[in-house]
C-alpha cells in the first residue's frame, strides 16, 4: 500500500524492475488492456458521486446535453456544418457517464480507423481515382452534349421540347 512516503516508492520501484522478465509486454500494452479490461466508471466529481440524486442528476444533466449536441449534428447532417463530427462529440460526452456508449465509441473508433487504413490501402485508392475520373468524364460528357445542343438555356426556360 502506497502511503506516499518515499522509501515504499523507492522498494516498489526496485521490486518492479528486479520482478520484469525481459520478455515482458510493455507497460504501454499492459495499460490498453487494462483500459479495455477495466469497468466503465463515472467521471463525474467526488462531490457528486457521494450523493445519489446529486449523481443522477449529474447523469441526467450529461444525458440531456450529449442528446443537444447529437440533435445538432443530425442537423448538421442537411444543413450547413460539420455534422458527423458533432455526433461523435454528444457520443463522446455521453460515454463520460455511461458505459454503453463508451462502447459505442470505442467500437466507432475502431471502425473508423479500419475504413482510414483500408482507404490508404494502395489497390483501393487506384480504384477511387478510377471511379471518380470516370463519373468525372462521364459528367463532362452529359454536360457538354446538353451546351452543343442547348446552349447556356436553363432546362425549365427550353421550349423545344
Amino acid at each position: 500500500m502506497n502511503t506516499g512516503s518515499d522509501r515504499e516508492t523507492n522498494e516498489s520501484a526496485a521490486g518492479a524492475a528486479a520482478g520484469s522478465a525481459p520478455d515482458a509486454p510493455t507497460a504501454g500494452a499492459a495499460e490498453v488492456a487494462a483500459a479495455e479490461e477495466a469497468p466503465h466508471v463515472s467521471k463525474a466529481p467526488a462531490f457528486i458521486k457521494a450523493r445519489r440524486s446529486l449523481h443522477l442528476s449529474w447523469q441526467v444533466g450529461v444525458f440531456v446535453v450529449g442528446l443537444a449536441v447529437i440533435g445538432a449534428g443530425v442537423a448538421m447532417l442537411v444543413l450547413p456544418g460539420p455534422g458527423w463530427v458533432a455526433i461523435f462529440a454528444g457520443l463522446a460526452i455521453w460515454a463520460t457517464e455511461f458505459a454503453w456508449a463508451h462502447l459505442v465509441l470505442r467500437w466507432t473508433k475502431r471502425k473508423v480507423t479500419e475504413a482510414a487504413q483500408k482507404a490508404l490501402d494502395p489497390k483501393v485508392r487506384r480504384r477511387n481515382i478510377i471511379l471518380t475520373s470516370a463519373g468525372l468524364v462521364i459528367a463532362g460528357a452529359l454536360i457538354g452534349f446538353y451546351l452543343w445542343k442547348y446552349g447556356l438555356v436553363l432546362p425549365w426556360d427550353i421550349k423545344d421540347q
